[in-house]
C-alpha cells in the first residue's frame, strides 16, 4: 500500500486537488481536479467531463510528469494548513467506466514516485517526505 491510513482519510475528505502538468516544450500548466483514490491500483485518479480534449490530459499523455496537490485550512485561529503533494508519473487512460455518468471514459491515473504532506497527522507534526517503491 502507497498511501498511509491517515493520508487515504485525508484525501477521503477533499473533493478537490490542483494538478500540474508539464506540455511537450516544457511550458507547465496548473488546474483544478477532482480526484480518487483508486484502491485497486493503489492510484490516484483524475476523472472529468470531456477530459480527453483537455490540455492536461493531453500534457499527460506526452510527458506523463504530474504533481498533485490536495490542501485546506483546517483552522484561521490558530493558523493550521495542512495537505499532500503527490508527485509522480502519470497514465493517459483512453477507455475506462466512469465514475459518474457525466464524466467521459478518459482517466488520467497517478503513480506516486513522492509523497509529502504537512498538518494531516497529529502524530506527525510539521513536514513529512517519502519516496514510493512503485
Amino acid at each position: 500500500m502507497i498511501f498511509t491510513t491517515v493520508e487515504l482519510a485525508y484525501l477521503a475528505g477533499q473533493r478537490l486537488g490542483r494538478l500540474a502538468t508539464v506540455a511537450p516544450d516544457g511550458t507547465p500548466q496548473n488546474s483544478p481536479v477532482g480526484f480518487r483514490h483508486n484502491a485497486a491500483t493503489d492510484t490516484i485518479d483524475v476523472h472529468g467531463y470531456n477530459l480527453g480534449a483537455s490540455r492536461k490530459f493531453r500534457n499527460v499523455a506526452a510527458t506523463r510528469v504530474v504533481s498533485l496537490v490536495v490542501d485546506d485550512i483546517a483552522s484561521v485561529d490558530p493558523w493550521q494548513v495542512r495537505g499532500l503533494e503527490i508527485r509522480g508519473e502519470a497514465d493517459a487512460v483512453t477507455s475506462e467506466d466512469p465514475p459518474e455518468v457525466y464524466m467521459s471514459p478518459e482517466v488520467i491515473r497517478i503513480r506516486p514516485r513522492r509523497i509529502i504532506s504537512w498538518g494531516i497527522d497529529p502524530e506527525a507534526p510539521g513536514m513529512q517526505a517519502r519516496s514510493t517503491s512503485s
